[in-house]
């Protein structure tokens, strides 16, 4: 299937705002210069909310391709390939992250609090409900970085079932049903769990239902080229400017999750402009091992950090520059080798299931 233009470099630039909201958050906490003025170094969430958007997209995209070239979603196939795709990256983090603050920690003398339930933890996080875990426990933010695969891997659970049994003429109003009342219900006090744990399935089915409605009406190539420029203004100007800064909770994720959408959209058909750097696309290729390693990344650097403060004078803009270039430098390496040799082969099977 042919690829949809300027997506690859979107996941990497997405992968920018989570890596600026942390990275000085970490080296502040242990007494290292750092800086964050600015409002892109606050939209790591935000970032997280287009990659479920492009996933739902992407996914429900598929799936109603399938339905229409097949008659039939393959369930197993469609599982198998999510399996190959997300599960091996997701629980070496988890290994690594639970051997590092329960062992490696310890073993250096260097005290971490992990006073919570490690049985608990480990279930939850095993049966991907890591979003709940994180909240509950705070087990470190190399694996509280799963939060959001988790959630993910919980609305693919729910769905494909869903529309295997419905028909391609239903799959829109389906979609859209579902959108409409599960957001209401996840607005309203009905179920405060919803929201503690970010339970945030609108996102993934807004997406699907846009990609859907293009499938059938060609949605996308009828946007006029001068809307889709606002439409990407108004998406630039949402993570650079305070644009929605203080608007109701219900009003931020509704009107997160349209322009989301149309953002997609705008990108995929008959867009304003195609991204065709190599580099680019390639770090877009390997987002997914730039999203999970850099908060390990980080540990470590932020141990040479210390040590070179330690024996070195830096001036504090000497100290947030090589913060930020090494663990940037270092997690495209590191995400560079895990994507060829550790990642390709569960990809390479995952083909044969497509």
């Amino acid at each position: 299937m042919k690829l949809l233009p300027n997506l690859n470099p979107l996941r990497f630039l997405l992968t920018i705002p989570v890596m600026l909201v942390h990275i000085p958050e970490f080296f502040r906490n242990r007494g290292l210069a750092a800086y964050n003025e600015g409002v892109i170094f606050h939209k790591g969430r935000e970032a997280v909310y287009v990659f479920f958007v492009l996933s739902g997209y992407l996914i429900i995209r598929l799936l109603y391709r399938e339905v229409a070239q097949k008659g039939k979603i393959d369930l197993k196939s469609f599982y198998i390939r999510r399996i190959l795709r997300i599960y091996p990256l997701y629980f070496l983090i988890l290994i690594v992250g639970f051997l590092y603050y329960r062992v490696v920690l310890s073993y250096m003398g260097i005290p971490y609090e992990a006073d919570y339930d490690v049985t608990n933890a480990l279930l939850l996080y095993v049966f991907f409900l890591p979003n709940v875990a994180s909240t509950l426990y705070q087990p470190g933010g190399a694996i509280e970085i799963l939060w959001s695969i988790g959630i993910e891997e919980q609305f693919y659970l729910l769905i494909p079932p869903m529309l295997a049994f419905i028909k391609k003429k239903f799959f829109i109003l389906s979609i859209a049903v579902l959108t409409v009342v599960y957001f209401a219900v996840f607005a309203s006090d009905l179920f405060p769990f919803l929201r503690k744990f970010d339970f945030l399935y609108f996102y993934f089915s807004t997406g699907g239902l846009l990609a859907i409605l293009h499938e059938k009406y060609d949605v996308g190539n009828k946007i006029h080229k001068y809307l889709k420029v606002v439409i990407l203004a108004l998406f630039i100007l949402y993570f650079f400017t305070d644009l929605i800064k203080g608007i109701d909770p219900n009003v931020y994720h509704f009107v997160s999750m349209i322009l989301f959408s149309f953002v997609i959209l705008t990108l995929s058909y008959s867009p304003v402009f195609i991204i065709r750097n190599k580099p680019l696309n390639y770090l877009g290729k390997i987002s997914y091992g730039i999203y999970m390693f850099h908060p390990l990344v980080m540990q470590l650097i932020g141990f040479i950090m210390l040590k070179l403060v330690a024996r070195v004078e830096l001036s504090d803009i000497t100290v947030i520059l090589l913060s930020y270039g090494l663990v940037f430098g270092v997690t495209f390496i590191v995400s560079h080798f895990s994507y060829q040799y550790f990642e390709k082969p569960f990809l390479k099977l995952k083909n044969k299931f497509r």
